[in-house]
């Protein structure tokens, strides 16, 4: 059951640092469980493992951790596309 939280969490995190930076990642719902779930694990790399958790993810080092993962992301999809 740990793993569902997880992905359902992931999801609604990867989407809310979606709307903060205004920004859609690529993929949908899948993408943002990824990013969701990526991002918790770049939040906590960073050391931002504090505040409320859910489902085994810090929530505000889950929303920076995926805010920079979309900030990547659209980035360099950006510079594809350019080309």
């Amino acid at each position: 059951m740990g793993w569902i939280w997880t992905i359902i969490v992931g999801g609604l995190l990867g989407w809310l640092a979606g709307l903060i930076v205004s920004r859609d990642i690529p993929g949908g719902v899948v993408g943002n469980i990824i990013a969701g779930i990526v991002g918790s694990a770049i939040g906590n790399s960073l050391g931002l493992n504090f505040g409320p958790t859910v489902g085994g993810m810090s929530i505000i080092g889950t929303i920076i951790g995926a805010i920079i993962l979309i900030l990547i992301v659209s980035f360099i999809f950006g510079r594809m596309r350019k080309n």
